[in-house]
């Protein structure tokens, strides 16, 4: 759990408290927070204080039965004679052991490799909705978004999609993004992923999907890749999966935490406002540290090296006294505007491109709290695109229209009861009274005689509640129209948003995409199949892209553009990542290699001037144990060698001190840790005598300072003089870049 103690947001009048954040750094837009924590009902603290009624703490009592009876002996079963059989009366072995069989509940289908924790959402005070809208009050009755002095408690997961529930953290694959809202109105569950589009248009094609992309069913190899034919197979038949692909393909795929990952509710909403009229909604997360991403060679190093980590990642943070931090965002537009539009709304292989309709901040959700108990919280979470309050409603999309039923028929078989929603972390703190009252493993004890209604026998308890006084109602949409299993012309345009896509995208960016489609394709074997994806999808996003894919995996290259290739170069730059890189090294890792020896003032000063500025700085060493400076300072390692990667780090630091740096030159985890570092495009910065250890790795192209003057260069920031302090600042801003893609490091070896 957090103690950190983060300073004052300046949007925020003085009676908020102490837990709120900083202001988010944002990519467009003005915003306001909220006021105040005096709302009536429902607050921060409303689902932590629900959840303290079931908290056991086994600190200083007595070990005992599920039944509380006090055991004597946890460690021998009960037999006849020492040496004889083991009885059946064993009442504490049975319990224990029969516990522990049934431990495990089926692991979601997808979604199953999982991280989670607690925190709020709180509403701006006055969000800056554009010209057309003054308040949010005008487009929505749901309190949720419209109380700024209301903290409500969420609880968010992030995750995987296709991998088992034991595979990495950092493969290849969109990422889940879902947030349950425990509001006074009852919970609304926002379940969406990393990435605003979507593989498919209708929910009749998920099973196909899954199925695809899962482990081949004959040998159930690969875990958790899509560089399989079943796959790309699949994929090539698929003109509708192109813009998809082209996300997938990118460095979004691939987050670098998830603090720095962006969330979108991905199909379009309603907002409902309290005189019944209707506008749509797509729901944007926009992280407080930027949008960033690892590269591929990180990745697959992470698989063996630190396959938690972006699961260790959000609770170390957390536990350090850092709150990660997004802003919620919503792009409003009518029906007469989504009309317009060159895309249909209801197609969710499509985004509303912000060059359209810009995306407006309305509130913060603020992640504070770790889990307790892991399967508790994070594996019993269970969510529901169908969980939504007052003011909040559905498109016909038709693939949110079919996980309105799937989703409840997956917690059915997950559970193995109706009654899921009565497990802690998914009870809402709203009041419940209903009829249901039965059913496997049902938690509450309902009074009362009457189940059902009407009756008299309880005077028609509990009763219904009208719209004007809170009570649910749908949006009054006409609906008709012929039975019909067809799909809308609207839905036939597949590569106008891919080819967007590509158009936005930096040359390093392109390069990454063009990269991973060598490897995903790259491991299928059919021809057949990789010859589709370059002539029949990737020609009709982009003919030198085309090209290029085909070259890296031995198809002929395509003569001329495809017949489909869309007539326009169109580009949104908020597509791009490197526009989402605000100018802050807040939580970024670094590595500060060591040997004893080291200059005593180069690591105080540099150490304090990098966790001033909300960096957290390891001392890495060849051992474990106390080193010692030169001016007879000590300090004990965080890491050693045998533990300690590159890839766990955002950047590396190299202090002065001879007899430091001699050793580590002799040593060959230092001077690999500097070249990797190099090769994934990561700052790296050594001052005085730290220097020499640069040379002896010999960075190519790569200036390194020689008589005192500081050198940036790439990234590589250099130094033989003792003015720490613009050293210090030279790091920060190279550290704040995140990633030096300039760089050529293919003759690295690392």
């Amino acid at each position: 759990m957090s103690d950190h103690d983060p300073t004052d947001d300046p949007r925020i009048d003085e009676s908020t408290t102490a837990t709120d954040e900083p202001e988010p750094a944002t990519d467009g837009g003005s915003s306001q927070p909220g006021t105040s924590d005096d709302a009536d009902g429902v607050d921060e603290e409303s689902k932590q204080d629900q959840l303290e009624e079931v908290r056991e703490n086994p600190e200083g009592e007595d070990l005992t039965s599920d039944h509380g009876v006090k055991i004597s002996d946890t460690d021998n079963s009960l037999k006849a004679g020492e040496r004889g059989p083991t009885i059946m009366e064993d009442f504490h072995f049975r319990e224990k052991m029969t516990q522990f069989d049934h431990e495990s509940i089926p692991e979601r289908v997808v979604h199953a490799r999982g991280t989670g924790a607690h925190g709020y959402f709180q509403p701006y005070e006055d969000p800056d909705l554009g010209d057309e809208y003054d308040d949010l009050e005008e487009v929505t009755k749901a309190k949720v978004l419209t109380k700024p002095d209301q903290k409500t408690p969420v609880f968010t997961r992030f995750s995987t999609v296709v991998g088992s529930r034991g595979s990495s953290d950092t493969v290849r694959d969109v990422r889940g993004f879902a947030t349950k809202f425990y509001t006074e109105e009852g919970n609304w569950d926002l379940v969406g992923n990393n990435m605003p589009p979507f593989f498919i248009q209708d929910a009749m094609e998920f099973p196909d999907l899954v199925h695809a992309i899962k482990p081949e069913p004959d040998d159930a190899i690969p875990q958790a890749s899509a560089a399989h034919d079943t796959f790309w197979d699949f994929a090539s038949l698929k003109p509708e999966i192109t813009h998809m692909i082209m996300w997938v393909l990118s460095g979004r795929a691939l987050p670098r935490a998830y603090r720095m990952m962006q969330g979108f509710g991905v199909h379009t909403f309603r907002l409902v406002n309290d005189e019944g009229d209707s506008v749509f909604v797509k729901f944007h997360w926009t992280p407080k540290l930027g949008t960033h991403q690892l590269v591929w060679d990180e990745t697959t190093k992470l698989w063996g090296k630190d396959s938690d980590f972006n699961r260790k990642g959000l609770y170390d943070v957390i536990e350090e006294g850092y709150d990660p931090e997004w802003e919620l965002g919503v792009q409003l537009f009518d029906e007469e505007q989504a009309e317009e539009f060159d895309f249909d709304v209801l197609d969710p292989t499509k985004i509303v491109p912000e060059t359209e309709v810009p995306v407006r901040p309305i509130g913060k959700m603020v992640l504070n709290e770790t889990p307790d108990n892991f399967f508790a919280e994070v594996e019993q979470v269970a969510f529901h695109p169908g969980n939504v309050v007052p003011g909040i409603d559905f498109s016909n999309d038709p693939l949110l229209q079919g996980r309105l039923f799937s989703y409840q028929d997956t917690q059915l078989n997950r559970f193995g009861s109706a009654n899921w929603d009565e497990i802690p972390i998914n009870r809402p703190v709203a009041d419940r009274h209903n009829n249901q009252r039965a059913g496997f493993m049902r938690q509450e004890i309902n009074e009362g005689k009457a189940s059902y209604k009407p009756n008299s026998i309880g005077d028609d308890d509990p009763q219904e509640v009208p719209a004007e006084e809170g009570g649910y109602e749908h949006y009054a949409e006409k609906v008709d129209g012929t039975k019909i299993r067809n799909r809308s012309d609207s839905f036939e345009d597949h590569f106008t948003q891919a080819r967007l896509f590509w158009n936005s995208m930096s040359e390093p960016e392109k390069d990454n995409i063009v990269d991973a489609a060598h490897f995903e394709l790259g491991n299928v074997d059919r021809m057949e199949i990789r010859e589709r994806m370059v002539y029949d999808l990737f020609n009709n996003v982009d003919h030198e892209f085309a090209t290029r894919v085909a070259e890296g995996i031995g198809v002929d290259p395509p003569e001329s553009p495809g017949d489909e290739l869309p007539d326009h170069d169109r580009e949104d730059p908020s597509l791009s990542m490197e526009n989402r890189t605000p100018d802050t090294i807040e939580t970024r890792k670094i590595a500060m290699l060591i040997d004893d020896g080291f200059d005593d003032d180069h690591v105080s000063t540099l150490k304090s001037a990098l966790e001033d500025e909300g960096a957290r700085v390891k001392i890495v060493s060849k051992l474990l144990g106390e080193k010692s400076g030169t001016d007879g300072e000590t300090v004990d390692p965080d890491k050693h060698h045998v533990a300690a990667a590159s890839v766990s780090f955002d950047a590396v630091l190299i202090p002065g001190g001879s007899e430091s740096v001699d050793a580590m030159r002799q040593q060959g985890s230092p001077k690999h840790f500097v070249a990797e570092a190099f090769k994934h495009y990561k700052p790296i910065a050594a001052v005085g005598e730290g220097t020499d250890l640069l040379e002896a790795v010999d960075l190519p192209e790569t200036d390194i300072a020689d008589d005192g003057d500081l050198v940036s260069d790439t990234g590589v920031v250099t130094c033989r003089n003792d003015d720490l302090e613009e050293f210090a600042e030279a790091f920060r801003d190279a550290i704040a870049q995140h990633r030096h893609w300039e760089r050529e490091p293919e003759e690295v070896p690392a």
